[in-house]
């Protein structure tokens, strides 16, 4: 285990307009073959889909609580970057120790941070949106919808 985490790459990935499914499953394949992955612009994924739809289906999932006592969970992402690390670790094994593993090498942030704004962006061509971006609604705009409180 240590001489692949000697040899392990570190890949910068701008999410602004690519697919969110596409992406994460790209995204956890990275990181269970032993690379560190950063995520940034995760405000800028977008989901496929109608808005009402979207929205509909989030708030269903949000409903989901403990009866007794909705403090003690489950608790629902509202940020972009939370979100999308759900969706990443939603693909990975997280019954294998190899899942939390690889969970400890994702990093996502919203917006682009001081000390990736020079580093090299990894973008994947098959994960893009083909069609024009008001057919889609991101991630920050979901993020808004149902609750957060961010930029």
């Amino acid at each position: 285990m240590q001489a692949s985490a000697t040899t392990a790459t570190v890949t910068v990935i701008d999410a602004a307009g690519m697919i969110s499914g596409r992406l994460c499953s790209k995204v956890a394949k990275l990181v269970i073959s032993g690379n560190k992955v950063i995520v940034v612009n995760a405000e800028k994924a977008v989901i496929t889909g109608s808005k009402s739809s979207i929205k509909k289906s989030w708030e269903e999932w949000l409903d989901i609580a403990s009866i007794t006592n909705p403090l003690q969970g489950p608790y629902h992402p509202r940020n972009p970057d939370r979100i999308l690390q759900r969706m990443v670790r939603g693909m990975l094994p997280m019954r294998k120790s190899k899942g939390p593993n690889s969970l400890k090498r994702l990093r996502i942030y919203n917006g682009v941070p001081a000390e990736f704004s020079k580093a090299k962006m990894t973008t994947f061509d098959d994960v893009k949106a083909t069609k024009p971006l008001a057919f889609y609604t991101t991630v920050g705009e979901l993020a808004k919808l149902i609750g957060w409180k961010g930029a």
